[in-house]
């Protein structure tokens, strides 16, 4: 195989499929990226086996082939070449060199048939989204995802089509976020999925570089087509594809959290009140982590204490005229969906101190949060 291309855009295409492969590969295929030399451009693949991805970038193709070459080390070879124009050809024996300038290297890479192949999706049920839409539904509710390595199942964000809506899903068990969208879902295509939360990270990054994005999938992966059309620099062509598998099991059932009745709703200016929450937290600790959010006639005060570092008192004036109440948060689990969002009015719900609160947004928005018992 033999191509010349441009570095930036060679740089570029290996930055988009770097993140994929871990410092530890189980086999040394793995720690490979796969290029693909055809006709006016070269595709570049990596896999960890649970989750794989494919982006094509422009180039001269003048003989058409495949070889696999260490990515890592490769990222960094291309990115510290001298001149724009690369010049890349593969041996037989998978000896690759690469010359720019007055550089030359030669580099033992390993024969293609040996990376494992990307999956083939015509039969998986398909959707199409808008991709600033689906980032903003992804921001709204990622950061509720589990870390704990116990409970795997929460360790993701939940898609469910169905019922002419997509709804998004998080929760790590004290906390809970939920988006949802209209969306056609026709009967045979209905369906949920658990997309993990490195997958979820890099569909994240990806976003935002075109206008649609395509999801396929079936009960135990889900691919991505994402569109690449706004990126004219890049050399990136048509699209990036993201394949991955997905956490297996059944995901709690989310409707029995969201609290049916809350007694007091107060509309809220978002920004004041994440700086509020912000601020009052600064005094709190590893062993006093708890904001406390008070409601008296047309105020709500935001109160900490540790005893390392002393206390804090925020208010706000609000339009209130319900009974003094008084419940405690983790001040993280309040400032994250706050963060997230970005209409300027949220509501927030509270019935006593015990039950959980609730922050919403008149666009289909929920966040539970579980109290810190008042001691």
């Amino acid at each position: 195989m033999k191509f010349k291309i441009n570095r930036d855009h060679f740089s570029n295409g290996l930055a988009q499929v770097l993140n994929v492969v871990g410092s530890k590969a189980a086999m040394p295929i793995l720690s490979n990226v796969l290029i693909e030399a055809e006709k006016d451009q070269i595709a570049l693949s990596t896999t960890n086996l649970d989750l794989g991805i494919r982006c094509k970038i422009k180039a001269e193709v003048k003989e058409a082939g495949s070889v696999t070459l260490p990515v890592k080390r490769l990222a960094t070879i291309v990115r510290e070449l001298p001149n724009l124009d690369v010049s890349f050809e593969a041996s037989a024996n998978h000896q690759v060199k690469i010359a720019s300038g007055g550089s030359n290297f030669k580099i033992m890479g390993i024969g293609a048939e040996e990376f494992p192949k990307l999956p083939d999706t015509s039969e998986d049920k398909t959707f199409t989204l808008e991709q600033g839409e689906l980032a903003t539904m992804l921001s709204n509710v990622q950061y509720a995802q589990s870390t704990d390595e116990t409970r795997y199942i929460l360790n993701g964000v939940y898609f469910n089509f169905k019922d002419g809506k997509l709804a998004l899903v998080a929760t790590d068990g004290r906390r809970l976020a939920l988006v949802s969208k209209e969306l056609e879902v026709p009967a045979a295509s209905a369906g949920a999925i658990i997309l993990p939360a490195k997958t979820v990270g890099e569909i994240l990054r990806l976003l935002g570089k075109g206008d649609k994005l395509t999801i396929s999938f079936n009960e135990r992966r889900a691919a991505f087509q994402i569109d690449t059309n706004k990126d004219t620099n890049s050399g990136l062509s048509d699209s990036i594809y993201l394949f991955s598998k997905v956490v297996e099991g059944n995901y709690p059932n989310y409707h029995q959290v969201i609290p049916k009745e809350t007694h007091q709703r107060i509309k809220l200016e978002r920004e004041l009140f994440y700086q509020c929450v912000h601020r009052a937290a600064l005094v709190t600790s590893e062993k006093s982590n708890s904001v406390k959010v008070k409601l008296s006639a047309n105020l709500l005060e935001v109160t900490a204490a540790s005893p390392d570092f002393g206390e804090s008192h925020e208010a706000m004036a609000i339009s209130y005229s319900g009974p003094e109440l008084q419940v405690a948060f983790n001040p993280q689990f309040v400032l994250d969906p706050l963060k997230a969002l970005t209409k300027d009015e949220v509501f927030f719900e509270v019935k006593d101190e015990v039950s959980p609160g609730v922050l919403k947004t008149l666009e289909s928005f929920v966040c539970v949060i579980m109290p810190v018992r008042l001691s």
